[in-house]
C-alpha cells in the first residue's frame, strides 16, 4: 500500500454499522469500507488508516448516541477529530455527481468536507460532569415531550365526553390529575358528592388549600351536563389510566430535575451562570450540555457563541441592496431555545433585564424581537462573568431565577 502524507477519513455513523471513506490530498478515494459498530472492527479501521498515511484526520457526522464507542476508541489513540453536521453533509452532497444517496456516498462527502474546510468544530474530550448533564438533559427533553403529548391527549379525551370539566381545570397541575384518576364523568361526580370527592383529593395528595374550591368547580361542571354520552364507558377508563401515567411522569421529571440540579451544582461555572437572572439550574445545565462546558475555549468570543445560537443576524445583500439582515438558517436550535427561555423569565421581575426589554419595546420592536435582543445581551453578560471569573450582582438586586 502506498503511504501518503495525509488522509481524511469520513465516517457515516450508524447504529449497527458505520461506513468509512478515506481520501487523500487530491480527493482520491484511498479506501471505502463498511464496518460493524464494535471495538475490534474500529481498531482494525484505525490500523488501516495509520498504514495508509502519516497523518490522519477523522470526521464524523454524529458525536453522541451510536457514535459513543467509535469516539472512545478514536480518543484512546489521540486521533484528530472534527464534527461535520448532518445539515452540512446534505448541502455538500449536491456538489458531487449523482443524486443517489448511500452510506458510502455520505462517508465520502464527510471526508471531502473535512479536507476542503478548515473551520469545522473539533471534537474534544467532554468533561465528565458535562457528559452526565448531556445524558440527563436529553432524557428530560424526552420526558417533557411525553408530558406535553399526554396532557394534550388527556384534554382531547375529556372534551369528547365532559367538556365542562375539561374547561374547568389546568391539567398540567398535580391536583387536577388526581381528580381525574377517580372521576371522569358528570354522573360519577354527582353520585360521589362533595365529601367523597374531597376525600379522594386528600388521599391523592392534592393541594389541601385548593381542595374545597376544586370540589365546588367539579360539581358545578357536573351540574352543567346532565346527558351521558354513549362513549363514556370506553373513554372514562382511558382518562383515568392516562391521568395516573401523567402523575407518575410528573414525579419522574421532578426526581430528574433534582438530579440535574445536583450535578449542575458541582460544575465550577454553575454559580456564575445562575447569578444571571433567567438562568436556573435546568437552563444552566442545558447551556453547559449544548456548548461542551468550556464556552471560552470552544467559541473564543461572545459574538461566535451568539452566531452558534442563531441570535446574530446574517446579511443577505445583493447588487445595490445593502444592510439586508435576516435570521440565520444554520444554528443550534436547542441553544437558541435556552437563551430565549432565559430572556422570557428575566423580564418577569424588576431589574436591568426588564428595563432593557422595555427600552427595546419603546423603540418600536415587537415582543419577540425585544426578547431576542435581550437573549443576545444575556450571552454578553454570561461571557463577561465567565471571562472575569465573578458572579453577577445587579443593582437593584434580581432575586427570581427561572428553572
Amino acid at each position: 500500500m502506498k503511504v501518503r502524507e495525509r488522509i481524511w477519513v469520513g465516517i457515516d455513523v450508524g447504529k449497527a454499522h458505520h461506513h468509512a471513506c478515506a481520501v487523500d490530498e487530491t480527493g482520491k478515494v484511498v479506501f471505502s469500507k463498511r464496518l460493524a459498530n464494535g471495538q475490534a472492527e474500529i481498531e482494525a479501521l484505525i490500523a488501516r488508516a495509520g498504514k495508509a498515511a502519516g497523518h490522519v484526520r477523522w470526521a464524523l457526522d454524529m458525536t453522541s448516541g451510536s457514535a459513543g464507542l467509535l469516539l472512545a476508541v478514536l480518543r484512546q489513540t489521540g486521533a484528530e477529530l472534527v464534527y461535520v453536521p448532518g445539515r452540512l453533509v446534505n448541502r455538500m452532497a449536491g456538489a458531487f455527481a449523482g443524486e443517489g444517496k448511500s452510506d458510502a456516498k455520505d462517508a465520502f462527502t464527510i471526508a471531502e468536507t473535512a479536507r476542503l474546510r478548515h473551520d469545522l468544530t473539533p471534537i474534544t474530550e467532554p468533561d465528565q460532569l458535562v457528559a452526565e448533564l448531556r445524558v440527563l438533559t436529553a432524557r428530560r427533553e424526552d420526558l417533557m415531550g411525553d408530558w406535553v403529548r399526554g396532557v394534550n391527549r388527556l384534554r382531547d379525551l375529556l372534551a369528547s365526553i365532559f367538556p365542562a370539566l375539561e374547561a374547568a381545570f389546568d391539567y398540567t397541575t398535580r391536583s387536577s390529575l388526581v381528580l381525574l384518576t377517580g372521576f371522569q364523568t358528570p354522573g360519577g361526580l354527582r353520585e360521589a358528592g362533595a365529601d367523597a370527592i374531597a376525600e379522594h383529593l386528600h388521599a391523592g395528595g392534592a393541594w389541601p388549600k385548593g381542595i374545597a374550591a376544586m370540589v365546588d368547580k367539579a360539581l358545578a361542571a357536573a351540574a352543567a351536563q346532565t346527558i351521558a354520552l354513549p362513549t363514556e364507558a370506553a373513554v372514562a377508563p382511558l382518562i383515568a389510566r392516562l391521568a395516573a401515567q401523567l402523575l407518575d411522569l410528573d414525579r419522574e421529571i421532578k426526581d430528574l430535575d433534582k438530579q440535574i440540579t445536583g450535578t449542575f451544582g458541582e460544575h465550577p461555572h454553575a454559580p456564575r451562570i445562575t447569578s444571571v437572572n433567567g438562568f436556573g439550574p435546568i437552563l444552566g445545565a442545558q447551556l453547559l450540555a449544548d456548548t461542551g462546558g468550556d464556552l471560552l475555549a470552544a467559541f473564543g468570543s461572545s459574538a461566535r457563541l451568539a452566531a452558534y445560537a442563531g441570535l446574530a443576524p446574517v446579511p443577505r445583500d445583493s447588487g445595490r441592496v445593502r444592510g439586508n439582515l435576516h435570521r440565520p438558517k444554520r444554528y443550534h436550535r436547542g441553544l437558541r431555545r435556552v437563551f430565549y427561555l432565559a430572556a422570557l423569565s428575566a423580564i418577569k421581575p424588576d431589574g436591568p433585564s426588564k428595563a432593557f426589554y422595555q427600552r427595546k419595546r419603546a423603540e418600536g420592536k415587537l415582543h419577540t424581537q425585544a426578547l431576542i435582543a435581550l437573549a443576545r445581551r444575556l450571552i454578553d453578560v454570561i461571557w463577561a462573568l465567565l471571562r472575569d471569573g465573578r458572579e453577577f450582582h445587579p443593582s437593584p438586586p434580581i432575586t427570581a431565577n427561572a428553572a
